[in-house]
């Protein structure tokens, strides 16, 4: 084997399925790993695809497998470990050189490392990847930032690893330092808030409609067949026919109801409140995971509040078209946030672009973004998706039913965080006249902070203060 093409540093879930990606579409890698005993068994597992994979135990070693200039993939832990790793391969590296940063990176990081290589004329990108490990290892969405040099030079091995929609790439240059993982991170949240409204809407089925986990999942089979279409959707559907080898029962029945979380969500909704936004169906969804990890706390309070739920007046088709509203609201507020990092970060990111790559290889891929896609390539009224005329159309047919759902669980005690945010959002949204002026009025009051007059210019205060 010559020079290498790539170099991936870490053989972990992620890493070690892109390597044997690169590999497959014929690209040689040298590979490594800083425990290193795992690179032999990695090697031996990849059957044939061994003869494009060149391992090395020391990263002298490895740095110097890579054909100039080196591109070189970290797939490690976010944070201080890729500080540290930085701190060891820049000695070895030249001017011109690519680092790429493949984590789900806090992409304040990101910035800060693009600005301390600059001195290095070192090339930093933040690529934010997503699809887990199988997309990682068939096709993976990815979100690059970085400058326009570096993505001519890895773009030939990006487009050929990741997933297609209907014969298209699914990743791209999205702007400079960390445009990429920002665009992740919002991805992230986004998700986050999807993955709520699954739990809740199938709580409903199940707690509200007392229907058995088989049921609920072909319901959803079937709802993946139309406008609900998403990958999401498709795991929930196959996941609710599987039966616990040990007792028989549903494996859903088995799971502890505590949902983990690695901090990408929360970084959406830092941001957002960060820039003056809500993302409050994202902030929804970090709550509800926050909660449900105090299950001792909610045990305990069953007790005491008592814990009954009722039936509720929905059907699955009146839960199907609330899914949908709800739907287009927590992308509708994932892209408001993006839209307002892109101007407080002069990205000028192309929304049109991210939402094409991400309808495959991702986790949110969904019917849902072909729509948004086009939206976005049109003239959007305002640049808000909800009012788009199609989606807009949408939301109208369908927030009746989101209404009824919410209401419904409300009387019943069903807990439904997600879709309460994504009703309160729109009808706050659709009111050219709201409440605020109470605020600004008791702001005045006991701050003296003054208001706007509704028709006048400048800062007025009441008569309070005559």
């Amino acid at each position: 084997m010559g020079k290498a093409r790539i170099g991936v540093y870490g053989l972990g879930t992620m890493g070690s399925a892109l390597a044997l990606n690169m590999a497959e579409h014929g690209f040689d890698v040298a590979v490594t790993n800083r425990e290193t005993d795992w690179i032999a068994g990695f090697i031996a597992e990849a059957g044939n695809l061994a003869e494009r994979l060149d391992p090395h135990d020391k990263i002298q070693d490895f740095v110097a497998a890579l054909e100039r200039p080196r591109v070189v993939l970290f797939m490690i832990p976010s944070g201080e470990p890729m500080d540290a790793m930085l701190r060891e391969i820049t000695p070895l590296l030249e001017p011109g050189d690519i680092v790429i940063d493949g984590g789900n990176a806090d992409f304040h990081d990101t910035r800060r490392r693009v600005g301390n290589l600059s001195g290095s004329r070192l090339n930093y990108v933040g690529l934010g990847v997503s699809g887990g490990e199988a997309g990682a290892r068939y096709g993976p969405s990815m979100m690059m930032g970085g400058d326009a040099e570096a993505w001519a030079r890895i773009a030939p091995i990006l487009t050929a690893i990741a997933a297609r929609h209907e014969g298209s790439p699914c990743v791209a240059h999205l702007g400079p330092d960390g445009a990429g993982h920002f665009v992740k991170t919002v991805h992230n949240g986004i998700e986050y808030a999807d993955m709520q409204v699954i739990a809740e809407i199938y709580s409903l089925l199940r707690n509200g409609l007392a229907l058995p986990p088989a049921e609920i999942g072909a319901l959803f089979e079937a709802w993946n067949e139309g406008p609900l279409r998403s990958y999401l959707v498709e795991i929930t559907a196959r996941l609710l026919t599987y039966a616990d080898p040990e007792t028989g029962h549903p494996v859903i029945d088995v799971i502890k109801d505590a949902a983990g979380q690695k901090g990408t969500g929360r970084w959406s909704v830092i941001e957002a409140l960060r820039m003056g936004q809500s993302a409050s169906m994202i902030e929804a969804a970090v709550g509800a995971r926050s909660w449900s990890s105090e299950k001792d706390t909610r045990q305990a309070a069953e007790v005491v509040l008592g814990g009954t739920v009722s039936v509720i007046e929905a059907s699955p088709e009146v839960l199907a078209e609330a899914f949908l509203a709800a739907r287009i609201l927590a992308h509708a507020q994932g892209f408001r946030v993006l839209a307002a990092a892109s101007e407080d970060y002069d990205w000028s990111l192309d929304f049109a672009t991210i939402a094409r790559i991400w309808r495959a290889g991702c986790i949110i891929r969904s019917a849902l973004l072909d729509e948004i896609a086009v939206a976005c390539e049109g003239d959007l009224p305002r640049g808000q998706l909800i009012l788009d005329p199609g989606l807009a159309q949408t939301l109208a047919r369908c927030m009746p039913a989101l209404r009824q759902v919410v209401c419904s669980a409300v009387h019943g005690g069903h807990p439904v965080p997600a879709l309460s945010a994504g009703l309160a959002w729109y009808d706050s949204m659709r009111l050219g006249h709201g409440s605020a002026n109470m605020i600004q009025a008791q702001r005045d009051m006991f701050g003296h902070h003054g208001f706007e007059r509704l028709g006048q210019a400048g800062v007025h205060h009441g008569p309070w203060w005559d």
